[in-house]
C-alpha cells in the first residue's frame, strides 16, 4: 500500500470506519418478520418491493403478492415474477384506480375481499415474503379499518416479511412497521407531457 499522507489517512479513517460497522453488525443478533412500508409521493413504491420480491426468489423463498386497487392489466413485473412457478402467488384484485371506479361501495367489497386473500396468505407453510400492493390506499380512503389491519399483521408468523406499498401511509400503519421507506418526488417526466411507457410504469 502507498505511504503517501493522504492514502494513510484514508486506511486510518476506514480501518476506524470498520471496527465501528462490525461492533455495530456484531450486536444484530435477532432475526425476524420485518414489517416495512413504502410510502410517498415520488415513484418506485411498488418497484422497490418488487425488487424485494425478486431477491427473495432468488434465494428459492416463497412469495406472495396481492394487489389493492390496481386493475389486472399485464404488467412486465408480473410476467417476469411469475416464471419461477410454483414459489409466486399473485393475486390482482382490485378494479382499477378509484377515481375511474367512482363506486364506495365497490371498492369496499373489493378490498375486503383482497385483504380476506391477503389473511389467508399469511398462514401459508414457507410463505417468506408478502407484497402488500397499495394497501396504503385501501387505508387512505378507509375502505379497510387501520385497526383490522394492524391486528392482522400482527397475528402473522413472526418469521413472515410484509411490504405494503401506496402513499399516505397512515400514522399507526408507520408506528408499527420496522422499516419506512419514502419516496420523495423530486421530478416527474409526467409533467412534461411523457406518457406512461412500457418497462417503465408497468
Amino acid at each position: 500500500m502507498s505511504d503517501d499522507p493522504e492514502a494513510v489517512r484514508h486506511r486510518a479513517k476506514m480501518a476506524k470506519r470498520k471496527d465501528l460497522q462490525d461492533t455495530e453488525t456484531a450486536a444484530r443478533t435477532r432475526a425476524q418478520g420485518l414489517l416495512m412500508v413504502h410510502t410517498g409521493t415520488g415513484k418506485g413504491k411498488s418497484t422497490a418491493a418488487f425488487g424485494l420480491a425478486l431477491r427473495m426468489l432468488g434465494h428459492g423463498r416463497k412469495v406472495g403478492v396481492v394487489q389493492f386497487i390496481k386493475g389486472a392489466w399485464s404488467t412486465g413485473e408480473r410476467t417476469a415474477l411469475e416464471s419461477f412457478g410454483p414459489l409466486l402467488t399473485w393475486h390482482t384484485l382490485g378494479d382499477g384506480f378509484t377515481w375511474n371506479t367512482q363506486d364506495r361501495a365497490r371498492d369496499i367489497a373489493t378490498c375486503r375481499h383482497a385483504w380476506e386473500v391477503s389473511l389467508d396468505l399469511m398462514h401459508q407453510p414457507d410463505l417468506a415474503l408478502l407484497v402488500l400492493d397499495e394497501l396504503n390506499i385501501a387505508l387512505r380512503y378507509d375502505y379497510l379499518p387501520l385497526d383490522e389491519v394492524l391486528a392482522g399483521l400482527r397475528a402473522r408468523p413472526a418469521v413472515l416479511h410484509v411490504v405494503v406499498t401506496g402513499r399516505n401511509a397512515k400514522p399507526g400503519l408507520i408506528e408499527a412497521a420496522d422499516l419506512v421507506t419514502e419516496m420523495t418526488l423530486i421530478k416527474h417526466h409526467a409533467k412534461a407531457g411523457i406518457a406512461a411507457q412500457q418497462g417503465i410504469e408497468w
